[in-house]
């Protein structure tokens, strides 16, 4: 479990918050349970490394004010449209015996003992992420997928997952599905272009012309021979 130092704040001006902000630190509230909202801030640098976490919004953070610690669960985070730097974050106070909705991110591991991974088959996640009724005290960091003996066409469903007591999916009336072990993705090469070049088609009209060992005439032989026919016909006869 992470801790969070935080510092109570009384001003809730735009201008303060700024002022807190160029200070480094981010303003934030504290709420649920039967006590009041609390007004706090936290530090802008320790609280982007925690963001960096894939499951910070459903991680439960210990914060400490002045003498005393509190667990809280992260639940709405504002950014800066220009630098994306976080602006503003609301917690909420764990209450022991109330239930909770959070999304929990999945984890799959031994991808290297899948048999159907290893002759090509690729993971198809449709949830990476599952949404989860959870009491306070046992809300889970992350669930995990067991990859190994899976082949091809194998699909991995919420009833194959482990959850903790009393955790269950928001979803309900059906055993619905995480991920699939997928046949490979065969990619066909276009076919290539006939070649319809011009030696192609003066190599078919001389393999045409030529019969039983022949050679055909060449195009100067045969404008000769038309020209010696015309000369023949214009020429009279003698008597």
């Amino acid at each position: 479990m992470s801790n969070l130092e935080a510092n109570l704040r009384s001003e809730t001006s735009k201008g303060n918050n700024n002022i807190l902000r160029k200070q480094g630190m981010v303003p934030a509230v504290l709420y649920g349970g039967d006590e009041k909202n609390e007004l706090i801030s936290v530090s802008k640098k320790h609280l982007k490394t925690l963001l960096d976490q894939e499951n910070f919004l459903s991680n439960v953070l210990k914060i400490k004010i002045e003498d005393k610690e509190i667990s809280v669960l992260p639940r709405e985070i504002s950014f800066d449209v220009v630098t994306d730097e976080p602006i503003h974050i609301d917690f909420l106070r764990m209450v022991a015996g109330r239930k909770i909705v959070l999304e929990i991110p999945v984890r799959f591991i031994n991808n290297d003992q899948s048999p159907g991974l290893k002759r090509g088959g690729v993971l198809n996640i449709v949830r990476r992420k599952v949404e989860l009724k959870c009491p306070t005290e046992s809300i889970p960091k992350e669930l995990i997928v067991d990859l190994e003996g899976l082949d091809i066409g194998a699909s991995i469903k919420i009833s194959a997952i482990k959850l903790p007591e009393n955790v269950t999916p928001t979803i309900t009336g059906r055993d619905f599905v995480i991920a699939t072990v997928a046949a490979p993705t065969i990619v066909k090469e276009p076919e290539k272009p006939a070649e319809e070049s011009a030696e192609g088609t003066d190599a078919g009209a001389e393999g045409e012309a030529s019969k039983d060992g022949e050679q055909a005439p060449s195009t100067d032989d045969a404008k000769k021979a038309e020209g010696d026919k015309d000369k023949k016909e214009t020429t009279p006869e003698k008597k």
